[in-house]
Parts: structure tokens; sequence; C-alpha cells
């Protein structure tokens, strides 16, 4: 059997799987998942705990218990991937542990700090109870559809300080009742991100101002428990 015969029938076998449920890539090929969460420590992270550089005392925010990677809330700060990457999908299953609170993914992350001394430079995927698919926009930018109906005025628009960084998601009620498992998937192609919650298409952006960069989960006040957290490679098809 040729390769290119090979190639194609691994890509209809790809895109019927995908359309049983669930969001897809457009015009990709999915391969090579990776779990970037190994269930025993923090391998493959680092943490960034302003708190932590000049208090000998401050705990670590990020641990790992009973086989989660948990996110205490507090002292507030990033565990972000030591690598970088560009084109993927993402998918991480969390619950707010004791009580809804606040909590986000960032992708495209850089310069770390860049806003506030506290939060890296990235486009934030939102996780806050009752607000989650929302993009909040850290020294980078995203355009949606609607965008002043949904942003604000276009004079206000910004990256950082008091301007309107927030772009709301398009549905309510996509999240699941406190105690319970979520869904989150951000896929990232090109310019574009794409955010599902719980299999519901809840955000969608293009123009991104970045294309690739770490990923990040944020400590921010409540605690949060992932028992997953899975990348896929995107790899686009020719046309």
């Amino acid at each position: 059997m040729s390769i290119l015969l090979l190639l194609v029938l691994g890509f209809f076998s790809f895109t019927k799987s995908n359309n049983a449920g669930g969001p897809s890539a457009s015009d990709s090929l999915q391969i090579k998942s990776k779990s970037l969460f190994n269930g025993k420590d923090l391998t493959g992270w680092h943490v960034d705990v302003p708190q932590m550089d000049n208090n000998a005392k401050a705990r670590n925010p990020f641990i790992v218990r009973k086989g989660l990677l948990v996110s205490l809330g507090t002292p507030e700060g990033h565990l972000i991937t030591d690598a970088k990457y560009q084109n993927y999908r993402l998918e991480l299953e969390y619950r707010f542990a004791a009580k809804p609170g606040n909590c986000g993914a960032l992708v495209h992350v850089s310069t770390p700090r860049a806003l506030y001394e506290m939060f890296p430079k990235s486009i934030e995927v939102q996780m806050m109870h009752q607000n989650a698919g929302d993009f909040w926009c850290i020294e980078e930018d995203i355009t949606v559809p609607n965008m002043e109906k949904r942003r604000g005025p276009k004079e206000k628009w910004g990256v950082n300080g008091d301007k309107l960084r927030r772009i709301p998601n398009l549905t309510d009620g996509s999240e699941k009742p406190l105690g319970q498992w979520n869904s989150l998937t951000i896929e990232c192609l090109d310019n574009a991100v794409k955010v599902w919650v719980n299999n519901d298409l809840v955000n969608y952006g293009f123009n991104a101002t970045a294309r690739q960069g770490q990923i990040a989960l944020q400590a921010e006040g409540s605690e949060v428990e992932f028992r997953k957290v899975l990348l896929t490679p995107i790899t686009k098809l020719s046309k």
C-alpha cells in the first residue's frame, strides 16, 4: 500500500472519529497526543510566584495530590510549561475543589510578569466559575466577531492597565455544577484560538498577536483540581 494511500485512509479515519462529537480542527490532522502532567510531580513545568522570591516561608501553590495537579489558589502566581508550543489542542479536565472561584489557562505565554508584575504576556482563557471561556488580553490581543458589542467601545480597548481586556464568552450554562468535572478544550491554530466548555463552542478569536508560546495555569484565589492536561499537536494538511 502506498504512503499516500495510508495518509488518506488515516485522514478519513481521523475525520470520522471527530465527527462523532466534540470539537475538531478544520483542515488539520492530529497526531501524538501527550499528557503534560505525569500524575506524580511537576516535571516539565516551573513555578512563577512573586511571593516566593524573597519569602522562604511562602508555600508553593502548585502541588500534586492523590494523582491530581492542584492549584491551591494562594499565593497567586503561575505554573508554566518549560516548553513552547504552536498549533495544538489543549484538553483540560478541572473542578473547583471546595467553593467556586477564579482560575485560568494561558496560551502563547512569553514574557513573565508583564502585567501588574504578576501576569505573563499571553492570552488567557478564563476558568472563573460562570465565566469559563472568556478571553483576557494580557499584553497580547485577539479579535472576535461582534467585537464592539462584546468588548465595549473601541477607544477603550487595550492589553494592559485599565483598558478593556476582557472579551466575554458566547454562552451561559455550559459549566457543570460545583464539584463536578468540567472539560475545557483550547485549540490554537495559526493566529486563531477556539474554546469549548463541555463540548459547547464558547469562544472563537482570530488575528491573535501571538502564534506560539508556553502554556500556564493560574493560582488566582481558589483551589482547583486538574485530572487531565493533554496536548495534541495539529499538523495542517496541504491543499
